[in-house]
C-alpha cells in the first residue's frame, strides 16, 4: 500500500507557490535533491505540479524567456494521483499508462497527504519481491 510507503519515507511534500519563478523552482529542487514540486495556492490547494521535465522542455522551446515564467504558467495542471490505499503495483501502472514519475498522495476528500515518486515504487516493489521469495525458501526447507 503507498500508504505504507509514506509512513516509512514520511509525507513531508516540497512545494512552490504559483507565482515562484523557475530560478527559485530549480533551486528548491537541487536543494532537496528531487525532481518535482507541487505548485499550491494560498489555501492550500494543490494546483499542479512542476518537474525536471517540465523545465527541461520549456526550455528547448523558449530558452531564456523559460527563466521569468513562474510556476504557474509552468506547471502541469493535470494531476494523476492515488490514495493512500492504492496498491504500489496500481501506482506503478498508472505512471507506466501516464508517463509520469511522481504521483501526489490524496487522501478521500481531497487532503494532500505526500507524494510518491517511481524510486519509491520500485524499492517498495523489490522489497515485496525479496519477501516472497524468502517466504518461498522457508516453504521449500520446511516442506518435507
Amino acid at each position: 500500500m503507498i500508504g505504507l510507503i509514506l509512513k516509512q519515507k514520511g509525507g513531508q511534500v516540497i512545494c512552490v507557490a504559483p507565482h515562484d519563478c523557475v530560478a527559485s523552482i530549480t533551486r528548491t529542487l537541487a536543494q532537496h535533491r528531487i525532481g518535482a514540486v507541487l505548485v499550491v495556492e494560498r489555501e492550500g490547494t494543490v494546483s499542479g505540479i512542476v518537474s525536471e521535465r517540465d523545465i527541461v522542455r520549456a526550455m528547448a522551446g523558449g530558452g531564456e524567456a523559460t527563466f521569468r515564467m513562474s510556476a504557474g504558467q509552468l506547471m502541469t495542471r493535470v494531476l494523476h494521483t492515488v490514495s493512500p490505499e492504492s496498491t504500489v503495483q496500481e501506482g506503478l501502472q498508472m505512471m507506466t499508462d501516464r508517463r509520469v514519475r511522481h504521483l501526489p498522495v490524496l487522501e478521500k476528500g481531497g487532503r494532500l497527504v505526500g507524494m510518491v515518486s517511481i524510486g519509491d515504487l520500485v524499492k517498495a516493489r523489490i522489497a515485496e519481491a525479496e519477501h516472497e521469495a524468502e517466504e518461498l525458501k522457508h516453504y521449500v526447507a520446511t516442506a518435507g
